[in-house]
């Protein structure tokens, strides 16, 4: 499903215009990632969490040219879904 097949579904449910529905969805998506850049999780109850997670710095192995290299740690978005949730989809 894109987010385009999203703004359609959520216009006809809520009978609001599509544009205006557009620009809510849009809105909640850069608010979810400000907060993710910024290092704070997301809650949404009945849906599930974003969260971010770290991972630690690692050694990797360039097969091809026989050396090593260090990967930095870092940080990277994760979605973990709630347990109503979960239970739907099971």
């Amino acid at each position: 499903m894109t987010k385009a097949e999203i703004v359609v579904e959520v216009a006809e449910q809520t009978g609001v215009a599509r544009k205006d529905v557009a620009t809510v969805v849009e809105a909640m998506m850069e608010t979810i990632k400000n907060h993710m850049v910024a290092k704070e999780n997301v809650y949404l109850r009945g849906f599930g969490s974003f969260v971010v997670k770290r991972r630690a710095e690692k050694t990797a192995r360039n097969i091809s040219k026989n050396t090593t290299l260090v990967i930095a740690a870092h940080d990277f978005p994760s979605f973990k879904p709630a347990k109503s949730f979960a239970e739907k989809m099971k």
